[in-house]
């Protein structure tokens, strides 16, 4: 069966929200979103992500210890607990309104209208999603290049620096915006190629029988339904 182009579009930023959405859950729950090295003993890096901080060591082991309490975290870190679960609950919402949208989806094939909606309500959703992945992300990296270049802290003092999460978290949110942009066009498309379609495709033809010369024939003209 040959697609269309708006579903074309539509499978494609199905497909980059879907991946943006699965990035982002794996960012929410790694402890990779701060790395720290240490001059005294190089054989310890330690890790710092939204829920836990760990230590691995020279030996490849991994020691980890989860927060203490919600309340005690610093602000950044309460914000982003909150922005990262809200953009992965939103995120699967998003793909589950926008596949039902899908012109290849049999079910309310014959309601074009709802499923244009369904559409475009899941690409601003997943659009929303990206939003609230890239929030955090970016609020985080704010602070650890403040505290990086903070003047007020002794040179001695170690240094959080970005870790893999971070950049992770940006490529997610990108997707997830680009996806959900995607979507919303193929909505538009839908909506355009509904109000361009053939006059004639409504029509059907009907038999009027009348004197032509000295005998009878059938003439077929066309009358709108």
């Amino acid at each position: 069966m040959a697609w269309s182009c708006n579903t074309k579009v539509h499978l494609g930023g199905i497909f980059l929200s879907f991946f943006g959405w699965v990035s982002s859950c794996v960012v929410t729950f790694v402890p990779l979103w701060k790395n720290l090295n240490l001059d005294l003993n190089e054989m310890e890096i330690w890790t710092m992500g939204l829920w836990q901080v760990c230590v691995m060591q020279e030996e490849g082991t991994m020691e980890c210890k989860s927060y203490e309490s919600f309340l005690a975290l610093p602000l950044d870190l309460r914000v982003s607990r909150i922005l990262m679960f809200l953009s992965n609950g939103s995120g699967l919402l998003g793909f589950l309104i926008s596949s039902c949208g899908l012109d290849c989806c049999k079910a309310r094939e014959e309601k074009t209208t709802l499923k244009k909606q369904l559409t475009l309500c899941g690409g601003v959703i997943f659009g929303i999603s990206g939003i609230m992945t890239l929030i955090p992300v970016s609020w985080l990296a704010y602070n650890t290049v403040y505290e990086f270049w903070d003047e007020t802290v002794p040179e001695i003092v170690p240094r959080w620096e970005f870790g893999e999460a971070m950049f992770l978290g940006w490529f997610a949110g990108f997707f997830l915006v680009v996806g959900g942009l995607l979507i919303t066009c193929s909505a538009c498309l839908k909506g355009t190629e509904m109000t361009t379609m053939p006059l004639a495709a409504g029509r059907e033809p009907t038999q009027v029988q009348g004197p032509l010369g000295n005998g009878s024939a059938i003439m077929q003209i066309y009358v709108s339904n």
